[in-house]
């Protein structure tokens, strides 16, 4: 069952020692009727969600490790997410989106996003 996510929605993410960020950019469905999840992953990591909450509050000023990573909704929820808040999708987020779509070699990673951002 695919999660109650939209776009624009900062989700946190729980690693062994602490937690990260995700955007969700869009999402789409595949050719196949698959469900894939456009995210964006921030940079920073936090020692705790109280932490990860309080850098949302300034969230314009935090910086994107992956701009643009299009998932299977196998990979997406691979790793379990709560929903911090919703803040909308900037226009050059938008732009990365419609670029990937028009891409006829566009790729849907089907991996986890811990393992794509290489954290445990």
């Amino acid at each position: 069952m695919a999660r109650e996510f939209k776009a624009g929605d900062v989700l946190i993410f729980q690693l062994e020692s602490g937690f990260g960020l995700l955007k969700v950019l869009a999402i789409d469905e595949s050719e196949t009727g698959e469900t894939v999840w456009h995210l964006a992953a921030f940079e920073d990591l936090y020692l705790d969600s109280e932490m990860a909450d309080n850098a949302l509050q300034n969230v314009d000023s935090l910086r994107f490790s992956e701009k643009h990573l299009a998932l299977t909704n196998r990979a997406f929820e691979s790793t379990p997410t709560a929903r911090m808040g919703n803040y909308g999708v900037a226009e050059t987020e938008s732009e990365l989106i419609a670029a990937w779509r028009e891409n006829p070699n566009r790729k849907i990673l089907d991996t986890s996003i811990r393992l794509l951002l290489g954290l445990r």
